[in-house]
């Protein structure tokens, strides 16, 4: 009797051992972060899209404060490995708590840490091509000669081999990310880079 309604049940879910496998194709993540001038905005853009979509923020409990929002970003850092800085965290944390969770921009701990961020960008200096690589996360997606999550470098440079204006074009893909020129894994744009950051890391990329 048991033996029968396990037959009967596979047969009604439609099991067979001879089933080829199903392909599903899910829609394209269109999904984006919502704009700010805080300085959460941009680090966010370059490195929450590493690991997920935008929309998983709509998972979060609705109303989340900065504490809140900073301590999901520290779980981000420390249990996931998110390649954030200690100062980024706090950051991205008051980004999404005004921007998603109902904080006021004009809250004072959200000035004090938007403040503190200012001089840090506005001081470029010397651009060091190692310290762009390592705090936009770029070797978690790319590396020189293997494919990763992204192309390797070696085939960003047999791409551009021919092609006018490499570097700048290579540099513009750095910036504004996109889905479909390495398939269908998304590159998060790397909004925070400012031209001359973007062209260094091109001609890095092409020269390897």
């Amino acid at each position: 009797m048991k033996s029968l309604f396990i037959i009967t049940l596979a047969l009604a879910i439609g099991f067979s051992a001879n089933a080829a496998p199903r392909e599903i194709t899910l829609p394209p993540d269109t999904s984006t972060l919502r704009t700010s001038d805080l300085p959460g905005y941009a680090i966010a853009q370059r490195k929450c899209g590493l690991c997920h979509s935008a929309d998983y923020i709509s998972f979060q409990p609705p109303g989340m404060n900065l504490a809140q929002w900073t301590a999901e970003m520290g779980k981000m850092q420390h249990a996931y490995g998110a390649p954030l800085t200690d100062e980024e965290v706090k950051l991205v944390g008051a980004y999404l708590a005004v921007t998603y969770g109902g904080v006021s921009a004009d809250d004072p701990a959200i000035v004090a840490l938007s403040a503190a961020a200012a001089p840090a960008q506005a001081n470029i200096g010397t651009i060091d091509v190692q310290t762009l690589l390592d705090s936009h996360a770029c070797l978690s997606c790319h590396a020189i000669d293997t494919k990763v999550l992204g192309p390797a470098f070696s085939e960003v440079v047999a791409k551009y081999k021919d092609v006018a204006d490499a570097e700048s074009k290579v540099a513009a893909s750095i910036q504004q990310g996109g889905v479909g020129k390495w398939g269908q894994v998304p590159m998060p744009p790397m909004t925070g880079l400012n031209p001359a950051e973007a062209d260094a890391l091109a001609a890095f990329v092409l020269k390897q």
